[in-house]
C-alpha cells in the first residue's frame, strides 16, 4: 500500500494527515512530501497518524529527524497512534522523545 499525505493549516499550526503504510517502500517519499509541504517559517508541524497502521525502523528515522529539524523554538508532534503504531513508537521509546497526542485537536492546543 502506498503513502498519501495531505496537508491541514490551522492557526500555525501545520499538520500532514498520513494514510498508508510507512515502510522502506517510502520513506523517501514520506520525508520528501514533509520536506515539501513545509518551509522554514514554519513553527508547528504535526504529523496525524490515525489512518496508518505500520511504521518500520526506517519511518521512525524519518520521524526522528523531522522532529529534529522542528526542535524549539519549534514545535513537533504527533497524534491519532493506532494500537500497532502506538506500541512501535513506546517500544522503541519515541513516545519519549517526541510529544505524542490523541487527537489533532488536542496536538494544536498543545503546540
Amino acid at each position: 500500500m502506498s503513502l498519501r499525505v495531505t496537508w491541514n493549516s490551522e492557526n500555525d499550526a501545520k499538520a500532514a494527515i498520513l494514510d498508508g503504510r510507512i515502510d522502506s517502500s517510502n520513506t523517501a517519499l514520506f520525508k520528501q512530501s514533509i520536506l515539501e509541504g513545509t518551509t522554514d517559517e514554519d513553527r508547528v508541524l504535526i504529523l496525524e497518524f490515525s489512518k496508518v497502521n505500520f511504521i518500520s525502523s526506517a519511518g521512525l528515522r524519518v520521524v526522528l529527524e523531522l522532529a529534529k529539524a522542528f526542535r524549539p523554538p519549534k514545535s513537533f508532534s504527533v497524534c491519532g497512534l493506532s494500537f500497532a503504531v502506538r506500541e512501535v513508537f513506546e517500544i522503541s521509546g519515541f513516545d519519549q522523545i517526541v510529544s505524542v497526542y490523541e487527537t489533532l485537536e488536542e496536538a494544536r492546543s498543545k503546540s
